[in-house]
């Protein structure tokens, strides 16, 4: 990320969006990672930013010059105002005008001795005086005075539709949001004088909605979106291809193969589909602190784009997240690894422990006692870390595949109980 002190709103964008992406610090984010986040910026600002320009801004790549105004304003957008110079007002400066940032026409840094420099720079910044005095008078939303929950119109799988039932009516202003998921494009702008509304999810996973009243949140809700049993899909955007159970589950094995990709015309070449495996349901007590969890993955397809073979295992826990890579042998060092606040990417760590041949059933284990975790690759130790976060409730399995996948032998065990997917 962009640490040079000129840059102070860049980055406070930057951790604005990655804390509503909800996708772990983003220096264990790989190139899958910000292909994602290229499409999602593109959805929410119909503006594409490509993975390049997203990896330098996130310093991924080294470059020397400043982002131009147009990727800055693409990325306020998606941070929630309408272009970089509201962004820099509310964060109580303007960096529009000032060094460090291109121009969009000539691709110069802006010149300080421009007649129009004062006038440029005193205007917003008596604006963002104003502003903040406001705020200061202002007093919070009281959160008393909100209710909000959610109700699913299914009790279990995708697609699902979730109904909001909110009342916001002592709301100052009709500033007033529903933030539906992690995913900030799914935050959607609502009437205080109404007091429903409706939302699709099309992927499981637990997401704690927040009812937001004046940039306040004033009122959350745990949603949990199960898969109902073992779930294959192909995320494509905005409805994923959702595969028959009959199609993908073959007795104790959990697979998609080039059978079934050619039954839905998903091409392997010259991108491979992103396909995934859910398992989220009612796990019990079982929390992130003590417990073990054991799986066995395989992937055959090393063609093209798809030479390294990546794999992640994710253990989802409420409102965290584990993310375990595996890759061919010689791929270990673009990969990162993410344990509950941990974050361990190839970059800074030794990671070559999850390097495996992925032709063959590759056994996962993850053993944690007191947050203390050891992670094993095919019986031999992988890695180890003592995790920061609070440890909350364990409530399922995803498995990443790119092109094709398996699964097998999936359990949890905790205090003697051994609980199987």
């Amino acid at each position: 990320m962009i640490k040079n002190d000129a840059h102070s709103n860049i980055i406070r964008c930057l951790e604005l969006i990655e804390t509503e992406l909800g996708w772990g610090k983003s220096d264990t984010w790989t190139n899958y990672d910000f292909e994602k986040l290229s499409d999602v910026i593109h959805n929410r600002t119909h503006v594409r930013l490509s993975v390049t320009t997203l990896k330098r801004i996130w310093g991924k790549v080294k470059y020397d010059s400043a982002p131009t105004l147009t990727t800055l304003n693409t990325l306020a957008r998606f941070a929630g105002t309408s272009d970089w110079r509201e962004f820099c007002q509310r964060e109580g400066s303007d960096t529009v005008a000032s060094e460090g940032v291109q121009a969009e026409t000539t691709g110069a840094p802006v010149s300080r001795k421009s007649n129009f420099f004062w006038l440029a720079l005193i205007i917003p910044l008596l604006a963002a005086i104003i502003l903040l005095v406001r705020s200061k008078t202002k007093p919070a939303p009281d959160p008393d005075q909100f209710s909000f929950r959610a109700d699913k119109v299914v009790t279990e799988g995708v697609p699902n539709s979730v109904v909001f039932h909110y009342d916001a009516t002592a709301a100052e202003a009709d500033s007033v949001f529903i933030v539906q998921t992690w995913d900030i494009t799914r935050k959607k702008k609502v009437s205080k004088l109404r007091h429903e509304h409706s939302a699709m999810y099309y992927y499981p996973g637990f997401f704690r909605a927040r009812l937001i009243v004046d940039s306040v949140v004033v009122k959350t809700h745990d949603l949990w979106i199960t898969s109902d049993g073992w779930l294959c899909l192909a995320e494509m955007d905005p409805v994923p291809v959702y595969f028959k159970k009959e199609e993908c589950i073959k007795g104790d094995v959990i697979e998609v193969d080039e059978s079934i990709l050619e039954k839905y015309n998903l091409p392997l070449h010259p991108n491979p589909p992103h396909i995934r495996f859910f398992n989220q349901r009612d796990l019990g007590d079982i929390m992130g602190d003590n417990f073990s969890f054991e799986t066995k993955v395989k992937t055959e397809f090393k063609e093209g784009t798809g030479a390294c073979q990546r794999v992640q295992v994710l253990i989802q826990c409420k409102n965290d997240i584990i993310i375990i890579p595996l890759a061919a042998k010689p791929c270990i060092g673009e990969m990162g690894l993410y344990f509950c606040g941990s974050a361990n990417p190839s970059t800074e760590h030794d990671l070559s422990g999850f390097g495996c041949d992925l032709n063959q059933w590759t056994t996962l284990r993850v053993e944690t006692v007191n947050k203390h975790a050891k992670l094993f690759v095919n019986g031999v130790q992988a890695y180890e870390l003592t995790f920061p976060n609070i440890a909350t409730g364990v409530v399922g399995v995803q498995v990443r595949f790119n092109g094709v996948g398996a699964v097998k032998d999936t359990w949890f065990e905790s205090k003697g109980v051994v609980t199987k997917l």
